[in-house]
This record gives structure tokens, C-alpha cells and sequence, in this order.
């Protein structure tokens, strides 16, 4: 990446990244090639996988925060789908 703020680059030298659709259709032929199920997966679910396994791994709701760029903890706890006083005892547990 060095050089280029994008991971997908695009082909065409009027744009510097791929459209959503195609980042899209990379995830299914993806999930596909593996030989799973692309009904059950697109890229808003593996965005939401990814945060929930960082969550579960640090308890660090905050940092999850960040990453995915909510304004407000609360979207993030909603986000994840977990209550928001479970999520603060998870964060005060873990020792920093």
C-alpha cells in the first residue's frame, strides 16, 4: 500500500479505487471460490464480523468505536448488538 490510500485499486485510470459494486462482487466470487454459501455473506457482514471478533478479543469498546468510525458508543453497542452495561463491565475488566 505504499503509495496509494486504496487496498482495491482500481483498473481504470479515471478513478483511484473500485466501485462499491464491484468491491461487491469481489466478496461474492470470494465466498464462492471457498465453496461457501454468498447468500450469507457480503461486505456490510464481514465489516460487522470483524468488529465483534476485535471486540470479543480486547473487550475495547472504545477502540472498536474508532475503527468503525461511530460518532457515538452507543451506535457501536448497537452495532454489535450487545447491551451497553455488559459492554462497559467487558471494558473495565481488561487491564491496560
Amino acid at each position: 500500500m505504499i503509495g496509494c490510500a486504496f487496498l482495491f485499486r482500481s483498473r481504470f485510470h479515471d478513478r483511484l479505487h473500485v466501485s462499491t459494486q464491484r468491491y461487491a462482487q469481489l466478496i461474492q466470487d470470494w465466498v464462492v471460490a471457498i465453496g461457501l454459501e454468498p447468500s450469507g455473506y457480503g461486505t456490510h457482514s464481514l465489516r460487522r464480523t470483524k468488529a465483534a471478533q476485535i471486540y470479543r478479543k480486547t473487550g475495547n469498546l472504545r477502540a472498536v468505536q474508532l475503527l468503525l468510525g461511530h460518532t457515538k458508543v452507543d451506535s457501536t453497542v448497537r452495532y454489535l448488538g450487545v447491551e451497553l452495561e455488559d459492554a462497559l463491565s467487558i471494558a473495565e475488566s481488561v487491564d491496560i
